[in-house]
């Protein structure tokens, strides 16, 4: 159980100083994925909405 929990560790630390490393490298496109990520979430919260409104 103590191996599995220092692995998920090791795994969270490498995925964070991973994304740290990609916006140093590359900030543009670091930005360009945030801003394509924040219309994803925006068009389905629109697209949820406009579901649950067409069924009242």
């Amino acid at each position: 159980m103590e191996v599995a929990v220092n692995l998920k560790k090791v795994v969270t630390w490498l995925v964070v100083a991973f994304v740290v490393f990609y916006v140093i490298q590359a900030p543009e496109q670091s930005a360009q994925l945030v801003r394509n990520a924040g219309t994803a979430l925006g068009d389905a919260a629109s697209s949820l909405a406009q579901f649950v409104g067409s069924l009242v």
